[in-house]
């Protein structure tokens, strides 16, 4: 329920009850429950609209690929870094252009001894 455990939500209780009153606390419960219930017959109508404007197509849509709860950025990284797919391999025309390039002083990135240590910019950081 929206990262809250029993605990959380029993604080939360005890201060609705603590801020509002025990006089106005049903009157705002009530709302609430309003509240809740046009939200979800606006879902519902969403879904019931889109589904009338799409046709059999509504049924065959993989609605757990929008889930946004999929999406963490940690194991995108990690999937990315350990995806076992090579780069693609250079044509031997780019290939040649890229290491003319290389070779022309001041012009071109610059390639790196890997043995050496990474630079480091003190300013940078």
């Amino acid at each position: 329920m929206a990262g809250v455990n029993g605990w959380e939500f029993i604080l939360l209780i005890v201060l609705a009850v603590v801020i509002l009153g025990p006089e106005r606390l049903p009157e705002y419960a009530a709302k609430l429950g309003r509240l809740v219930r046009q939200a979800r017959a606006m879902a519902e109508g969403a879904k019931g609209q889109l589904r009338e404007q799409m046709g059999p197509e509504f049924d065959d849509i993989d609605w757990r690929q929008y889930d946004p709860r999929q999406y963490d950025p940690r194991r995108i990284v990690r999937e990315a870094l350990m995806d076992p797919t090579p780069f693609e391999p250079e044509t031997s025309a780019a290939a040649a252009g890229a290491a003319a390039a290389a070779s022309t002083p001041g012009s071109g990135p610059v390639s790196r001894d890997p043995s050496l240590p990474t630079p480091f910019d003190d300013d940078a950081t």
